[in-house]
Protein backbone atom coordinates (compact mmCIF):
# COMPACT_ATOMS: atom_id res chain seq x y z
CA UNK A 1 0.00 0.00 0.00
CA UNK A 2 1.22 3.96 -0.98
CA UNK A 3 2.67 5.19 2.36
CA UNK A 4 1.30 8.64 1.07
CA UNK A 5 -1.85 7.44 0.63
CA UNK A 6 -4.60 9.84 2.22
CA UNK A 7 -6.33 8.69 5.25
CA UNK A 8 -9.86 9.42 4.95
CA UNK A 9 -9.99 9.87 8.81
CA UNK A 10 -7.75 13.19 9.06
CA UNK A 11 -8.09 16.41 7.40
CA UNK A 12 -5.58 19.37 8.08
CA UNK A 13 -6.72 22.73 9.08
CA UNK A 14 -8.26 23.85 6.02
CA UNK A 15 -11.05 20.68 6.24
CA UNK A 16 -9.01 19.09 3.34
CA UNK A 17 -7.47 15.49 3.95
CA UNK A 18 -4.05 15.02 4.56
CA UNK A 19 -1.41 12.09 4.16
CA UNK A 20 0.30 10.32 7.14
CA UNK A 21 3.17 11.64 6.44
CA UNK A 22 2.07 15.07 7.53
CA UNK A 23 -0.03 13.77 10.01
CA UNK A 24 3.24 12.76 11.69
CA UNK A 25 4.72 15.54 11.00
CA UNK A 26 1.80 17.82 12.59
CA UNK A 27 1.78 15.98 15.57
CA UNK A 28 5.52 16.35 15.96
CA UNK A 29 5.68 19.83 15.85
CA UNK A 30 2.39 19.92 18.61
CA UNK A 31 4.38 18.22 20.58
CA UNK A 32 7.34 20.28 20.36
CA UNK A 33 5.39 23.39 21.22
CA UNK A 34 4.06 21.51 24.11
CA UNK A 35 7.55 20.70 25.09
CA UNK A 36 8.63 24.40 24.75
CA UNK A 37 5.90 25.63 26.51
CA UNK A 38 6.49 23.72 29.62
CA UNK A 39 10.01 24.75 29.90
CA UNK A 40 8.82 28.62 29.53
CA UNK A 41 6.49 27.57 32.15
CA UNK A 42 9.60 25.85 34.28
CA UNK A 43 11.93 28.90 33.91
CA UNK A 44 9.08 31.41 34.90
CA UNK A 45 8.59 29.21 37.78
CA UNK A 46 12.40 29.02 38.82
CA UNK A 47 12.84 32.88 38.10
CA UNK A 48 10.05 33.31 40.43
CA UNK A 49 11.63 30.77 43.21
CA UNK A 50 15.16 32.64 42.63
CA UNK A 51 13.83 36.21 43.18
CA UNK A 52 11.97 34.73 46.33
CA UNK A 53 15.41 33.34 47.60
CA UNK A 54 17.51 36.61 46.53
CA UNK A 55 17.02 37.90 50.43
CA UNK A 56 19.82 41.12 49.42
CA UNK A 57 17.02 41.97 46.97
CA UNK A 58 16.28 45.79 46.55
CA UNK A 59 20.03 46.42 48.50
CA UNK A 60 21.99 46.18 45.48
CA UNK A 61 21.38 47.34 41.57
CA UNK A 62 22.46 50.72 39.88
CA UNK A 63 20.86 54.03 40.64
CA UNK A 64 19.16 55.82 38.22
CA UNK A 65 21.80 58.76 36.31
CA UNK A 66 21.43 61.44 39.19
CA UNK A 67 19.93 64.73 37.82
CA UNK A 68 19.75 66.51 41.13
CA UNK A 69 15.89 65.71 41.35
CA UNK A 70 15.90 65.13 45.22
CA UNK A 71 17.83 65.24 48.27
CA UNK A 72 18.21 62.04 50.38
CA UNK A 73 19.06 62.90 54.16
CA UNK A 74 21.54 59.86 53.84
CA UNK A 75 25.00 60.98 55.64
CA UNK A 76 27.89 59.93 53.29
CA UNK A 77 30.94 59.46 55.65
CA UNK A 78 34.57 60.03 54.19
CA UNK A 79 37.06 57.31 54.26
CA UNK A 80 39.40 59.04 56.74
CA UNK A 81 36.91 59.51 58.94
CA UNK A 82 36.52 55.30 59.45
CA UNK A 83 38.45 54.38 62.41
CA UNK A 84 38.08 51.80 65.18
CA UNK A 85 36.41 54.52 67.10
CA UNK A 86 33.43 53.95 65.30
CA UNK A 87 33.80 50.01 65.69
CA UNK A 88 30.11 48.44 64.88
CA UNK A 89 28.33 51.18 63.36
CA UNK A 90 26.52 51.13 60.39
CA UNK A 91 27.83 53.77 57.69
CA UNK A 92 26.66 54.81 54.12
CA UNK A 93 30.19 55.66 51.75
CA UNK A 94 30.72 56.93 48.57
CA UNK A 95 34.10 56.04 46.82
CA UNK A 96 35.70 54.35 43.62
CA UNK A 97 36.12 50.30 43.45
CA UNK A 98 39.94 49.95 43.04
CA UNK A 99 40.25 46.16 42.98
CA UNK A 100 37.37 43.52 43.87
CA UNK A 101 38.40 39.65 44.27
CA UNK A 102 35.47 37.03 44.37
CA UNK A 103 35.84 33.50 46.33
CA UNK A 104 33.26 30.95 46.76
CA UNK A 105 30.41 33.05 48.96
CA UNK A 106 32.33 36.32 49.71
CA UNK A 107 33.81 39.37 47.91
CA UNK A 108 37.02 41.42 48.94
CA UNK A 109 36.75 45.16 47.59
CA UNK A 110 39.41 47.68 47.98
CA UNK A 111 37.87 51.28 48.14
CA UNK A 112 39.30 54.29 47.46
CA UNK A 113 38.73 58.09 48.34
CA UNK A 114 41.65 60.12 47.33
CA UNK A 115 44.02 59.77 48.80
CA UNK A 116 42.17 57.08 51.36
CA UNK A 117 41.52 53.33 50.99
CA UNK A 118 39.47 51.10 52.59
CA UNK A 119 39.20 46.91 52.74
CA UNK A 120 35.48 45.97 52.34
CA UNK A 121 34.44 43.03 52.44
CA UNK A 122 30.55 41.06 51.39
CA UNK A 123 29.60 37.30 52.80
CA UNK A 124 26.47 35.91 52.10
CA UNK A 125 23.91 35.53 54.87
CA UNK A 126 20.96 36.99 56.11
CA UNK A 127 21.25 40.21 54.09
CA UNK A 128 23.55 39.08 51.40
CA UNK A 129 22.59 37.17 48.76
CA UNK A 130 24.72 34.75 46.02
CA UNK A 131 23.21 37.14 43.78
CA UNK A 132 24.09 40.07 45.50
CA UNK A 133 28.04 39.08 45.70
CA UNK A 134 28.07 38.29 42.01
CA UNK A 135 26.63 41.58 41.14
CA UNK A 136 29.31 43.47 43.16
CA UNK A 137 32.05 41.29 41.49
CA UNK A 138 30.72 41.89 38.28
CA UNK A 139 31.08 45.86 38.91
CA UNK A 140 33.65 47.58 36.73
CA UNK A 141 37.12 48.82 38.25
CA UNK A 142 37.33 52.71 39.01
CA UNK A 143 33.55 52.63 39.35
CA UNK A 144 32.05 54.94 41.69
CA UNK A 145 29.46 53.23 44.46
CA UNK A 146 27.62 54.30 47.54
CA UNK A 147 28.06 51.27 50.05
CA UNK A 148 25.82 50.64 53.48
CA UNK A 149 27.54 48.31 56.38
CA UNK A 150 29.00 47.73 59.67
CA UNK A 151 32.64 49.06 60.02
CA UNK A 152 34.41 46.65 62.18
CA UNK A 153 37.96 45.95 63.64
CA UNK A 154 40.29 43.80 62.01
CA UNK A 155 42.78 41.78 64.22
CA UNK A 156 45.64 41.97 62.03
CA UNK A 157 46.37 45.27 60.27
CA UNK A 158 45.45 45.82 56.55
CA UNK A 159 48.86 47.25 55.28
CA UNK A 160 47.45 47.19 51.76
CA UNK A 161 45.03 50.01 52.71
CA UNK A 162 45.43 53.46 54.26
CA UNK A 163 42.79 52.36 57.03
CA UNK A 164 44.84 49.36 58.44
CA UNK A 165 42.89 48.88 61.83
CA UNK A 166 39.02 48.39 60.46
CA UNK A 167 36.96 47.03 57.38
CA UNK A 168 33.60 47.55 55.91
CA UNK A 169 31.02 44.58 56.03
CA UNK A 170 28.33 45.58 53.21
CA UNK A 171 24.97 45.36 53.41
CA UNK A 172 24.06 47.44 50.38
CA UNK A 173 25.93 48.21 47.15
CA UNK A 174 24.21 50.93 44.47
CA UNK A 175 26.42 51.84 41.35
CA UNK A 176 26.58 55.46 40.83
CA UNK A 177 28.34 55.66 38.10
CA UNK A 178 29.81 53.12 36.16
CA UNK A 179 33.30 53.09 34.59
CA UNK A 180 33.58 51.31 30.81
CA UNK A 181 35.17 47.92 31.64
CA UNK A 182 38.22 48.30 29.90
CA UNK A 183 40.75 51.02 31.38
CA UNK A 184 44.08 52.30 29.47
CA UNK A 185 45.74 51.78 32.38
CA UNK A 186 45.22 50.11 35.93
CA UNK A 187 45.19 51.90 39.24
CA UNK A 188 47.30 49.31 41.03
CA UNK A 189 49.59 48.74 38.33
CA UNK A 190 49.67 52.93 38.34
CA UNK A 191 50.84 52.79 42.46
CA UNK A 192 53.56 50.65 42.44
CA UNK A 193 56.61 51.43 44.10
CA UNK A 194 60.10 52.14 41.77
CA UNK A 195 61.99 49.71 43.88
CA UNK A 196 59.01 46.91 42.15
CA UNK A 197 60.93 44.99 39.03
CA UNK A 198 58.82 42.15 39.10
CA UNK A 199 55.44 43.03 38.57
CA UNK A 200 53.87 45.61 36.00
CA UNK A 201 54.53 49.16 35.84
CA UNK A 202 53.36 52.24 33.53
CA UNK A 203 55.26 54.25 32.04
CA UNK A 204 55.61 58.01 31.83
CA UNK A 205 53.84 58.82 28.57
CA UNK A 206 51.23 56.21 29.39
CA UNK A 207 50.41 57.93 32.75
CA UNK A 208 50.58 61.73 30.95
CA UNK A 209 48.14 60.07 28.08
CA UNK A 210 45.25 59.07 30.21
CA UNK A 211 46.05 61.51 33.07
CA UNK A 212 42.80 61.44 34.69
CA UNK A 213 43.57 58.17 35.35
CA UNK A 214 46.97 58.50 36.55
CA UNK A 215 45.93 61.39 39.03
CA UNK A 216 43.82 59.03 40.98
CA UNK A 217 46.31 57.20 42.11
CA UNK A 218 47.25 58.07 46.32
CA UNK A 219 50.63 58.93 45.45
CA UNK A 220 49.61 61.53 43.09
CA UNK A 221 46.47 62.76 45.26
CA UNK A 222 49.74 63.07 47.77
CA UNK A 223 51.66 65.11 45.66
CA UNK A 224 49.49 67.43 44.66
CA UNK A 225 47.99 67.92 48.02
CA UNK A 226 51.70 68.86 49.16
CA UNK A 227 51.65 71.21 46.34
CA UNK A 228 48.68 73.19 47.21
CA UNK A 229 50.85 73.70 50.58
CA UNK A 230 53.89 74.85 49.01
CA UNK A 231 51.45 78.11 47.39
CA UNK A 232 49.60 78.56 50.45
CA UNK A 233 52.66 78.34 53.11
CA UNK A 234 54.46 80.64 50.18
CA UNK A 235 51.22 83.62 50.72
CA UNK A 236 51.03 82.95 54.47
CA UNK A 237 54.39 83.92 55.02
CA UNK A 238 54.81 86.67 53.03
CA UNK A 239 50.99 87.75 53.55
CA UNK A 240 52.57 88.26 57.82
CA UNK A 241 55.46 89.75 56.50
CA UNK A 242 53.81 92.77 55.05
CA UNK A 243 53.25 91.64 51.43
CA UNK A 244 50.49 92.24 49.05
CA UNK A 245 49.10 89.83 46.18
CA UNK A 246 49.01 91.30 42.61
CA UNK A 247 48.05 89.76 39.45
CA UNK A 248 50.41 90.74 36.58
CA UNK A 249 49.69 90.27 32.70
CA UNK A 250 50.60 87.04 31.37
CA UNK A 251 50.19 88.74 27.43
CA UNK A 252 52.83 91.75 27.19
CA UNK A 253 54.17 93.70 24.05
CA UNK A 254 57.82 92.40 24.40
CA UNK A 255 60.45 89.92 25.78
CA UNK A 256 60.51 90.38 29.46
CA UNK A 257 64.05 89.28 30.42
CA UNK A 258 65.51 90.27 26.51
CA UNK A 259 65.96 87.15 25.38
CA UNK A 260 64.49 84.55 22.02
CA UNK A 261 62.65 82.20 24.12
CA UNK A 262 59.42 83.55 24.26
CA UNK A 263 56.11 82.08 22.74
CA UNK A 264 55.12 84.64 20.33
CA UNK A 265 50.78 85.05 20.09
CA UNK A 266 49.05 86.91 17.00
CA UNK A 267 46.74 90.48 18.72
CA UNK A 268 44.39 91.42 17.26
CA UNK A 269 46.64 92.92 13.77
CA UNK A 270 49.61 92.79 15.58
CA UNK A 271 51.75 90.24 17.60
CA UNK A 272 52.50 89.75 21.34
CA UNK A 273 54.00 87.78 23.65
CA UNK A 274 53.40 85.42 26.71
CA UNK A 275 55.01 86.65 29.61
CA UNK A 276 58.80 84.53 30.59
CA UNK A 277 58.48 86.54 34.14
CA UNK A 278 55.97 88.55 35.97
CA UNK A 279 59.60 90.66 36.67
CA UNK A 280 58.96 93.79 34.74
CA UNK A 281 55.52 94.08 36.63
CA UNK A 282 56.56 93.59 40.30
CA UNK A 283 58.97 96.71 39.82
CA UNK A 284 56.63 98.85 38.26
CA UNK A 285 54.27 97.87 41.42
CA UNK A 286 57.34 98.61 43.75
CA UNK A 287 57.89 101.69 41.89
CA UNK A 288 54.06 102.53 42.27
CA UNK A 289 55.06 102.35 46.44
CA UNK A 290 53.50 98.69 47.40
CA UNK A 291 56.95 98.37 49.03
CA UNK A 292 56.24 94.22 48.80
CA UNK A 293 54.86 92.23 46.40
CA UNK A 294 53.84 88.37 45.35
CA UNK A 295 52.50 86.89 42.43
CA UNK A 296 51.58 83.18 41.88
CA UNK A 297 50.71 82.55 38.08
CA UNK A 298 51.57 80.98 34.96
CA UNK A 299 55.16 81.59 33.20
CA UNK A 300 55.92 80.97 29.96
CA UNK A 301 59.38 80.09 28.49
CA UNK A 302 59.44 78.75 24.62
CA UNK A 303 62.80 76.34 25.14
CA UNK A 304 63.31 73.61 23.21
CA UNK A 305 64.86 71.36 26.55
CA UNK A 306 63.44 68.10 27.04
CA UNK A 307 64.98 67.11 30.40
CA UNK A 308 63.49 65.96 33.53
CA UNK A 309 63.55 69.86 35.15
CA UNK A 310 62.13 72.05 32.14
CA UNK A 311 58.53 72.85 31.03
CA UNK A 312 57.36 75.59 28.72
CA UNK A 313 54.77 76.72 31.14
CA UNK A 314 55.16 76.07 34.99
CA UNK A 315 53.43 77.83 38.17
CA UNK A 316 55.82 81.10 39.12
CA UNK A 317 56.07 81.94 42.93
CA UNK A 318 57.48 85.29 42.73
CA UNK A 319 58.13 88.43 45.01
CA UNK A 320 60.05 92.18 45.43
CA UNK A 321 60.34 94.01 47.67
CA UNK A 322 61.43 97.28 48.80
CA UNK A 323 65.23 97.47 50.93
CA UNK A 324 66.31 99.85 52.99
CA UNK A 325 70.23 99.72 52.90
CA UNK A 326 71.48 96.16 51.57
CA UNK A 327 70.03 93.83 49.03
CA UNK A 328 70.72 91.02 51.96
CA UNK A 329 67.61 92.06 53.92
CA UNK A 330 65.87 90.67 50.40
CA UNK A 331 68.30 87.47 51.13
CA UNK A 332 67.53 87.29 54.57
CA UNK A 333 63.77 87.42 54.27
CA UNK A 334 63.43 84.33 51.33
CA UNK A 335 65.83 82.32 52.80
CA UNK A 336 63.56 82.62 55.88
CA UNK A 337 60.68 82.10 53.93
CA UNK A 338 62.14 78.77 52.42
CA UNK A 339 62.75 77.58 56.30
CA UNK A 340 59.15 78.29 56.91
CA UNK A 341 57.95 76.75 53.87
CA UNK A 342 59.98 73.63 54.83
CA UNK A 343 59.27 73.34 58.30
CA UNK A 344 55.42 73.48 57.18
CA UNK A 345 55.57 70.94 54.92
CA UNK A 346 57.60 68.54 57.40
CA UNK A 347 54.80 69.23 60.41
CA UNK A 348 51.46 69.48 58.27
CA UNK A 349 52.30 67.09 55.10
CA UNK A 350 54.05 63.80 56.64
CA UNK A 351 51.07 61.79 55.80
CA UNK A 352 51.81 62.47 51.96
CA UNK A 353 55.26 62.60 52.92
CA UNK A 354 54.90 59.25 53.51
CA UNK A 355 52.50 58.21 50.56
CA UNK A 356 54.98 59.58 48.13
CA UNK A 357 57.94 57.54 49.86
CA UNK A 358 56.01 54.62 49.44
CA UNK A 359 56.09 54.58 45.49
CA UNK A 360 58.53 57.07 45.35
CA UNK A 361 61.77 56.26 47.90
CA UNK A 362 64.34 59.36 48.87
CA UNK A 363 66.17 60.65 51.76
CA UNK A 364 64.38 63.29 53.90
CA UNK A 365 64.63 66.70 52.78
CA UNK A 366 67.58 68.27 55.43
CA UNK A 367 67.70 72.49 55.60
CA UNK A 368 69.49 74.21 58.03
CA UNK A 369 68.31 77.68 60.36
CA UNK A 370 69.23 79.65 59.14
CA UNK A 371 69.72 78.89 55.20
CA UNK A 372 73.47 78.28 54.02
CA UNK A 373 74.70 81.42 52.11
CA UNK A 374 77.68 80.95 49.99
CA UNK A 375 79.38 83.25 47.79
CA UNK A 376 79.86 82.05 43.83
CA UNK A 377 83.77 82.34 44.49
CA UNK A 378 83.88 79.81 47.38
CA UNK A 379 81.62 77.52 45.11
CA UNK A 380 83.91 78.02 42.21
CA UNK A 381 86.76 76.93 44.50
CA UNK A 382 85.27 74.04 45.50
CA UNK A 383 84.10 72.66 42.41
CA UNK A 384 88.11 73.13 41.20
CA UNK A 385 89.27 71.40 44.27
CA UNK A 386 86.88 68.80 43.05
CA UNK A 387 88.37 68.20 39.51
CA UNK A 388 85.66 70.22 38.09
CA UNK A 389 87.22 73.15 35.67
CA UNK A 390 85.12 76.28 35.83
CA UNK A 391 86.50 80.31 34.86
CA UNK A 392 85.97 82.49 36.98
CA UNK A 393 83.04 84.48 35.70
CA UNK A 394 81.51 81.13 33.83
CA UNK A 395 77.98 80.17 34.70
CA UNK A 396 77.18 76.91 36.33
CA UNK A 397 76.12 73.92 34.37
CA UNK A 398 73.68 71.64 35.02
CA UNK A 399 76.11 68.79 36.06
CA UNK A 400 78.15 71.31 37.86
CA UNK A 401 75.31 72.55 40.12
CA UNK A 402 74.05 68.93 40.74
CA UNK A 403 77.90 67.98 42.00
CA UNK A 404 77.99 71.10 43.92
CA UNK A 405 75.23 70.17 45.87
CA UNK A 406 76.60 66.64 46.60
CA UNK A 407 79.83 68.77 48.15
CA UNK A 408 77.61 71.21 49.94
CA UNK A 409 75.65 68.38 51.44
CA UNK A 410 78.97 66.33 52.26
CA UNK A 411 80.06 69.26 54.08
CA UNK A 412 77.05 71.43 55.42
CA UNK A 413 74.52 68.24 55.48
CA UNK A 414 72.00 70.92 53.95
CA UNK A 415 69.94 70.18 51.26
CA UNK A 416 69.18 74.06 50.85
CA UNK A 417 70.93 76.50 50.24
CA UNK A 418 71.66 80.08 48.61
CA UNK A 419 74.78 80.65 46.50
CA UNK A 420 75.38 84.79 46.23
CA UNK A 421 77.75 87.27 44.12
CA UNK A 422 76.75 85.83 40.26
CA UNK A 423 79.35 87.34 37.66
CA UNK A 424 77.20 89.97 36.26
CA UNK A 425 77.95 88.56 32.15
CA UNK A 426 76.00 85.45 32.70
CA UNK A 427 72.68 87.99 34.47
CA UNK A 428 69.98 89.84 32.95
CA UNK A 429 70.51 93.41 31.97
CA UNK A 430 68.41 94.68 34.66
CA UNK A 431 70.53 93.16 37.63
CA UNK A 432 72.89 95.92 39.99
CA UNK A 433 76.75 95.25 39.27
CA UNK A 434 78.22 94.34 42.64
CA UNK A 435 79.64 97.92 43.71
CA UNK A 436 83.00 96.62 45.09
CA UNK A 437 83.53 94.05 41.67
CA UNK A 438 82.05 95.00 38.50
CA UNK A 439 82.57 91.26 37.23
CA UNK A 440 80.05 90.38 39.81
CA UNK A 441 76.57 91.34 40.62
CA UNK A 442 74.43 91.90 43.64
CA UNK A 443 72.47 88.53 42.01
CA UNK A 444 71.61 85.05 43.87
CA UNK A 445 70.26 82.10 42.70
CA UNK A 446 68.97 79.38 45.71
CA UNK A 447 69.22 75.34 45.45
CA UNK A 448 66.75 72.36 46.34
CA UNK A 449 69.40 69.11 46.63
CA UNK A 450 71.76 70.42 43.61
CA UNK A 451 69.12 71.71 41.17
CA UNK A 452 68.18 75.77 41.51
CA UNK A 453 64.75 76.90 42.12
CA UNK A 454 65.39 80.33 42.22
CA UNK A 455 66.98 83.12 40.67
CA UNK A 456 66.79 86.89 41.78
CA UNK A 457 68.84 89.85 42.27
CA UNK A 458 68.86 93.28 43.64
CA UNK A 459 67.24 94.87 40.09
CA UNK A 460 68.86 98.56 39.20
CA UNK A 461 66.23 100.98 40.04
CA UNK A 462 67.85 103.86 38.40
CA UNK A 463 66.28 104.66 34.95
CA UNK A 464 69.54 106.32 32.96
CA UNK A 465 72.04 103.46 34.00
CA UNK A 466 69.37 100.67 33.30
CA UNK A 467 69.17 102.10 29.74
CA UNK A 468 72.62 101.74 29.54
CA UNK A 469 72.75 97.95 30.77
CA UNK A 470 69.91 97.36 28.30
CA UNK A 471 71.86 98.98 25.62
CA UNK A 472 74.57 96.61 26.66
CA UNK A 473 72.94 93.85 26.61
CA UNK A 474 71.25 94.42 22.92
CA UNK A 475 67.52 95.13 23.97
CA UNK A 476 66.17 96.82 22.36
CA UNK A 477 64.88 100.24 24.52
CA UNK A 478 61.88 101.26 22.67
CA UNK A 479 60.58 97.84 23.58
CA UNK A 480 61.07 98.33 27.23
CA UNK A 481 60.24 102.71 27.43
CA UNK A 482 57.40 102.03 29.96
CA UNK A 483 59.54 100.22 32.00
CA UNK A 484 62.57 102.51 31.82
CA UNK A 485 60.00 105.01 32.34
CA UNK A 486 58.49 103.55 35.62
CA UNK A 487 62.32 104.46 37.29
CA UNK A 488 61.99 108.20 35.74
CA UNK A 489 59.59 109.04 39.09
CA UNK A 490 62.13 107.76 41.26
CA UNK A 491 62.05 104.30 42.75
CA UNK A 492 63.32 102.79 46.08
CA UNK A 493 66.17 100.53 46.18
CA UNK A 494 64.54 96.47 45.87
CA UNK A 495 65.39 93.16 44.92
CA UNK A 496 63.51 89.77 44.39
CA UNK A 497 63.10 86.42 43.12
CA UNK A 498 61.20 83.84 40.91
CA UNK A 499 60.48 80.45 42.19
CA UNK A 500 59.47 77.42 40.15
CA UNK A 501 56.47 75.93 41.83
CA UNK A 502 57.05 72.40 40.49
CA UNK A 503 60.69 72.24 41.01
CA UNK A 504 59.92 73.00 44.73
CA UNK A 505 57.39 70.43 45.11
CA UNK A 506 59.87 67.72 42.87
CA UNK A 507 63.05 68.16 44.79
CA UNK A 508 61.31 68.41 48.52
CA UNK A 509 60.12 65.59 47.67
CA UNK A 510 62.99 63.88 45.65
CA UNK A 511 61.22 63.09 42.29
CA UNK A 512 63.23 62.26 39.44
CA UNK A 513 60.93 64.46 37.19
CA UNK A 514 59.20 67.77 37.09
CA UNK A 515 56.35 66.00 34.93
CA UNK A 516 55.83 64.19 37.97
CA UNK A 517 54.61 67.52 39.73
CA UNK A 518 52.70 69.25 36.93
CA UNK A 519 49.00 67.81 37.17
CA UNK A 520 49.07 68.53 33.27
CA UNK A 521 53.02 69.28 31.63
CA UNK A 522 53.11 70.92 29.34
CA UNK A 523 56.90 70.65 27.45
CA UNK A 524 57.96 70.90 23.50
CA UNK A 525 56.12 67.46 22.85
CA UNK A 526 53.13 67.69 24.90
CA UNK A 527 49.83 70.06 24.36
CA UNK A 528 47.36 68.08 25.51
CA UNK A 529 45.20 66.72 27.90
Amino acid sequence: MDSNKMDAGQTGPDGQQISKKAAKKQQKEAEKAAKKALRKEAQAVADEGAAEADCAQGHYGSYPMMQSASKPETVLRDLKDLTPELADQKVWIRARLQTSRSKGKQCFLVLRQQKWTLQALLSVGERVSKQMVKFVAGINKESIVDLEGFVRKVDQKIESCSQKDVELHVEQTWVVSQACPRLPLLIEDASRPDTDDELAKVNQDTRLDNRVLDLRTTTNQAIYRLEAGVCRLFREFLTSQGFVEIHTPKIISAASEGGANVFEVSYFKGSAYLAQSPQLYKQMAICADFDRVFTVGGVFRAEDSNTHRHLTEFVGLDLEMAFRWHYHEVVDLIGDMFVNIFKGLRDQFSEEIETVGRQYPSLPFKFLEPSLRLEFPEAVKMLRENGVEIGDEDDLSTPAEKFLGKLVKAKYDTDFYILDKYPLAVRPFYTMPDANNPKYSNSYDMFMRGEEILSGAQRVHDAEFLSKRASEMGVDLEKIKSYIDSFKFGSPPHAGGGIGCERVTMLYLGLDNIRKASMFPRDPKRLTP
